[in-house]
């Protein structure tokens, strides 16, 4: 396990010479660490070798938790999450996560080679990346979460993005993010075209076992 200091975040990798890069962001309040577990789990699974980042947000103040700073991807305001949507903390993140990705591509990952996935907020940058950005990459996963900046989609939606794999998941209990929100993000982007896979889970707003089956299962498809 390595630190990458340039853009801060943590790297592992299964094995030499990775085929394949996932970076993964993730949710309010958590770290780079958070995810570091699934590793092996997914290792287990028969994954292979993989190339796995897992930036650290920045540390904001959050004005739904009275201000307190924390680490974030975007502030939020509103329960909702959609009212007063923090709209210029979304795209800086965007271009921030942009960036590492091509900083994947810098080391020798070809675009093909590369799927963003992301937990709640980190999921939310997921979507809103992963279909503006100009690289086609090799797959999405947006967990328990929501599609941000709506509004902004049509205009700013690269049309090479439609073809892009996409696996979404969500507990049925969820009670931060709503699932009617998951619900709502995979039918519009099922209706533009995009190639998504759908799961729902008996859980609140978590990861659990059988998703990370799916997961596992996902990331051998695709690469």
């Amino acid at each position: 396990m390595s630190v990458n200091s340039k853009i801060e975040c943590v790297v592992v990798e299964t094995g030499p010479q990775p085929t394949g890069c996932v970076v993964w962001l993730h949710g309010l309040g958590a770290d780079g660490y958070d995810f570091v577990p699934i590793v092996k789990e997914l290792e287990q699974m028969g994954l292979p070798n993989t190339r796995f980042v897992f930036p650290h947000a920045p540390k904001i103040p959050v004005s739904i938790n009275g201000g307190y700073v924390m680490r974030a991807w975007y502030d939020i305001k509103n329960v909702d999450l959609q009212r007063q949507e923090d709209e210029d903390g979304i795209r800086q993140s965007q271009a921030t996560i942009e960036q590492l990705i091509e900083d994947q591509i810098a080391l020798g990952f070809k675009p093909e080679q590369i799927v963003l996935a992301g937990f709640s907020q980190g999921g939310a940058i997921t979507y809103q990346l992963g279909l503006r950005t100009r690289h086609k990459l090799e797959g999405l996963i947006a967990l328990s979460t929501y599609l941000p900046c709506e509004n902004t989609l049509d205009a700013e939606l690269n049309p090479i993005n439609l073809g892009i794999p996409l696996l979404a998941a969500h507990g049925e209990q969820d009670n931060i993010v709503l699932m009617e929100r998951g619900e709502k993000a995979v039918k519009l982007l099922q209706n533009k075209g995009v190639d998504v896979q759908w799961h729902t889970y008996p859980m609140a707003h978590s990861v659990c076992g059988e998703e990370g089956v799916e997961i596992a299962n996902f990331l051998k498809r695709v690469f």
